[in-house]
């Protein structure tokens, strides 16, 4: 098989982040629109992430958020999120590198993103484990995202038409 030079895999995770940085841009500058809520799950010990001690003790390896109703002060730059949340009616600030995240739902339209570690988050990261159990008020996501086939549509995909997880991965060497 032929080297891959131009390192597709890498610009295609950094489209697809580039994707979830708009939408949340977005959200930051004119609120979530309808139903639209989202579901982030990304690696706590990562570096860049900005927990409470309290936070980590309790998410130790990775943490999923949701920004719904109660979240507040979102700021999105290039290279992460910031956003006020409460836990257990404690506001807490979180600060989130776009290369901590390992995945982001929209269960509204049943879209959703995933993404293995970069090579400097794995590093620095514990090694994968089972999801972090989401807070108990709260519905978690559904097991695997789903994304539309690699098509130039942008419509979402609805679990059972057909479309399939696409995991970058699949196109890394190996």
């Amino acid at each position: 098989m032929a080297t891959d030079h131009i390192r597709y895999d890498v610009l295609a995770r950094d489209a697809l982040r580039g994707v979830l940085r708009r939408v949340l841009a977005d959200a930051a500058e004119h609120g979530l629109p309808g139903e639209h809520h989202f579901f982030i799950t990304f690696l706590s010990t990562a570096e860049g992430v900005k927990l409470s001690p309290r936070l980590l003790a309790q998410y130790p390896e990775e943490m999923t958020v949701i920004l719904q109703h109660q979240f507040w002060d979102l700021v999105v730059t290039e290279d992460r999120f910031e956003v006020g949340l409460s836990f257990g009616g404690i506001p807490e600030r979180l600060v989130v590198p776009f290369n901590a995240i390992k995945s982001f739902f929209d269960p509204s339209v049943q879209f959703g993103l995933q993404f293995e570690p970069s090579e400097a988050v794995a590093e620095t990261a514990a090694a994968p484990s089972p999801a972090a159990p989401v807070p108990s008020a709260l519905p978690a996501p559904a097991a695997e995202a789903q994304v539309p086939p690699a098509e130039t549509k942008a419509e979402p995909a609805k679990p059972g038409d057909g479309a399939e997880v696409v995991r970058l991965d699949r196109f890394r060497k190996k």
